[in-house]
């Protein structure tokens, strides 16, 4: 048996592979010891430094972080899914004014950095466009315009992975091009595209720590605030705001993973791909499809 793009792995190479797992995982492991040795030879596990952690008050403290850092996300991804959905349709128009638009903005914004990005729409807009802008403001709008740029291709991707076959069917039975899209392929290629999009919601959660640098105040800078109170909360400050990250994206990263069974067992889907050079091969198969009907 062969996969698509590579011959499946001998005794010999599974052989190989076990072992070299074994020594990464050795290695690993010894590193992880290393540093809590060194953080041990500091004194960084003496109950001064994890004190703070008896009081309530701390709690509520980050609680209110991670609040405001779901409330950012949640905004953002609700702003790119929409404007990332409109792009996607806008590249695969039949008017070419409208598709070199949303090529342009899909090009130009899914190359600049989104710290980039929040720290024009914090110090730049207000100077050139003389107009305030929130914290909150200036994070959404970064994360907004970068990821609705990745969004739109993975939308784009998601309708050229479905079979010509759909949209044609549709014609048939009456339906103009834009209902054909609006009724037909894109609730399909969204429902295909549900676990990309939380993969992408992961990243997007992460960027939210880029908020530190505008002053917003989501659970990054909370975790340093509590640092700053005393410097022997350092550590254990940002120990605790690493573990939330963890269990926050690993929960929804077990919730695409999730989705993706069910769909594939629902639909006897193939697997479906989270990253969007996957989806670049995707596209490309839609593509050539188009190309020879």
């Amino acid at each position: 048996m062969t996969a698509v793009l590579y011959d499946v792995a001998g005794p010999r190479s599974r052989r190989r592979v076990f072992i070299g797992s074994v020594i990464s995982a050795v290695i690993l492991t010894a590193l992880i010891l290393i540093a809590l040795l060194r953080f041990n030879a500091k004194g960084q596990f003496d109950a001064d430094h994890w004190s703070w952690m008896t009081q309530g008050g701390t709690w509520r403290f980050f609680a209110e972080g991670l609040l405001f850092t779901v409330r950012a996300a949640m905004t953002g991804m609700v702003l790119a899914v929409s404007v990332g959905a409109l792009l996607a349709l806008g590249r695969l128009s039949r008017l070419p004014p409208l598709r070199w638009l949303a090529t342009t903005y899909i090009e130009i914004f899914r190359a600049l950095p989104v710290l980039l990005l929040v720290y024009f729409a914090y110090l730049g807009l207000p100077r050139l466009a003389s107009i305030n802008i929130s914290p909150f403001t200036a994070l959404v709008l970064g994360l907004t315009l970068y990821n609705s740029a990745v969004l739109a291709e993975i939308f784009r991707a998601g309708i050229l992975s479905l079979d010509r076959g759909q949209s044609e069917a549709a014609y048939t039975i009456g339906l103009s091009y834009r209902q054909a899209m609006r009724l037909v392929v894109v609730p399909q290629a969204f429902r295909r595209m549900i676990p990309s999009l939380i993969s992408q919601l992961v990243t997007l959660l992460k960027d939210t720590s880029y908020g530190y640098i505008v002053t917003y105040e989501e659970l990054l800078r909370r975790g340093k605030a509590n640092a700053d109170f005393d410097s022997d909360y350092l550590i254990s400050s940002y120990v605790v705001v690493l573990l939330v990250y963890v269990a926050v994206n690993f929960t929804l990263s077990r919730i695409a993973q999730r989705l993706e069974v069910r769909q594939r067992r629902r639909y006897g889907a193939g697997s479906i791909q989270a990253g969007t050079e996957d989806l670049a091969l995707l596209a490309a198969e839609g593509e050539a499809k188009v190309a020879v009907h």
